[in-house]
Parts: structure tokens; sequence; C-alpha cells
């Protein structure tokens, strides 16, 4: 029985920048600025827009194989979910986080959809990086981990309406499994890992109620901590950068 209203009904209808982008979908756009920010960036390193080099992946942060993260940097398991390898790619991710995003911030709020995304990315990479030593990124491990969460969602609100979402979001689940099986070069250890750190952790955080409010001080704390690791992770990835590129002229690109 739900206690305490969810996320979405605690929100004030008001909107952000005039009307430019609506409440619900703040952190979702956020997240958005970041990937295009970061595309674009690799895009000038590598000389073209429509398609990343993986050499310039590689210095940006892209994740490798478990056996070389030690020495390559564990901080790969979170700047690879932001970036992506051409213009289809982040126009594909995108189109997805816009309406999950949605879905998720007002399902949950933003500081569980932080932590959602922040999770379910480092899950994916890592499961990534044990199954295959080759370079992944993309932020659909995380979007997979939103999908997840979303199905948390259905299970810890039992109502017809989350039922009906479940069997939604369990077919995305099977179509993005199959697709990757078809399609050469789509990182489906990525997808299965961050779906589970999704899953998992919308079990264990579940949507604001009364009786356990104490918990939101701590899933706030949580969140910024989340987005204070990940801005730590591209820092350290931009003062490793020179040593990357260096790799990357002793292994001859």
């Amino acid at each position: 029985m739900q206690l305490g209203p969810r996320a979405v009904d605690r929100r004030n209808p008001g909107e952000i920048l005039g009307g430019l982008i609506p409440q619900f979908r703040f952190t979702t756009t956020l997240i958005l600025i970041v990937n295009f920010a970061f595309y674009i960036a690799t895009a000038f390193k590598g000389g073209s827009f429509w398609d990343i080099p993986g050499p310039v992946l590689f210095t940006f942060g892209a994740k490798i194989g478990l056996q070389y993260l030690p020495h390559y940097g564990w901080w790969r398991l979170v700047t690879a979910g932001f970036l992506h390898g051409g213009m289809l790619h982040i126009l594909m991710n995108s189109w997805v986080l816009f309406d999950l995003g949605a879905e998720v911030e007002a399902a949950y709020g933003t500081a569980r959809m932080i932590v959602f995304y922040f999770v379910s990315t480092v899950t994916g990479f890592l499961l990534s990086a044990w199954w295959s030593a080759g370079i992944s990124i993309g932020a659909s491990a995380a979007l997979m981990g939103l999908i997840g969460a979303m199905i948390a969602f259905t299970i810890t609100e039992r109502s017809a309406i989350a039922r009906s979402l479940r069997s939604q979001y369990i077919r995305w689940v099977i179509y993005i499994m199959a697709f990757g099986f078809f399609v050469p070069g789509i990182d489906n250890a990525a997808h299965v890992g961050g779906a589970i750190g999704g899953f998992l952790t919308g079990l264990v955080l579940s949507t604001p109620r009364a009786r356990l409010m104490w918990r939101e001080p701590l899933i706030r704390f949580a969140a910024g901590a989340c987005v204070v690791i990940t801005a730590a992770c591209f820092a350290i990835m931009l003062l490793n950068m020179p040593q990357a590129e260096q790799q990357l002229r002793f292994m001859g690109r």
C-alpha cells in the first residue's frame, strides 16, 4: 500500500526557464546536454561529426577490458556512459532518453533517477569489461538501467496500470536485447549489466513513502555523491588524456 505521494504528485506544476524545460524533464535534459557536449568534443578531436574514431573514444574514457582497468583507470566505467561512437548512435540514445528519462523522473523523482543512471552505467560497463576486452561506449547501459528501475516500480506499485506498464517495459528489454544479437557492434553485456543494476537499485530505493521518509536525505546525499564522482571521473580523464594519447602512439594507434 502506498502511504506517501509519488514524486510526480509532489511536484510544483511550474516550469523552468519560462517553460522551456518542464520540471519533470530537467535532469534528463541536463544529461542530454552533457552527452552532446562530450560528443562535440570527441567529434572535433576526431575530425568528423558522423563517426568518432576508436582511438579518440579511448582517450576520452571508453570502457576497456577488466584486466586493463587497473592500469588504464576504473573511472572509465563512468565516462564510457557519456560517450557515443557516431551521430546515429547519440541520436537514437537521446530519443529514448528524452521520453524514458521523463517517465523515471515522474515516477521516482530527480535524486533516485540520478542514482539509477550512475549505478546502471557502472554495473553495465563492469559486466561488459568482464565479458569483452574491446572498447565500448554509450548511454544504452544507463537506459537499460532506467528500464530496469521502471520494471521494479511496476512490482512495488501494485495496480492494474503498473501491471500493464510492466509488460511494456519487459517488451522493451526483449526488443533491445534481440536488436543487440542481430546488429554487429552492440554491447549486450552492458545492456544486461545496466538492466540488473537499475532493477535492483529500483527495488532497494522504491518511491518516496511516508513511513520511510527518513531515507530521503540519504538518497539525496547518494545522488549528490554520484554527481561528484562523475565529475571527478571526467576530471581524471582530462588529466590522463596526454598519457592516453602517448600510449596510443606507442601502440601504433
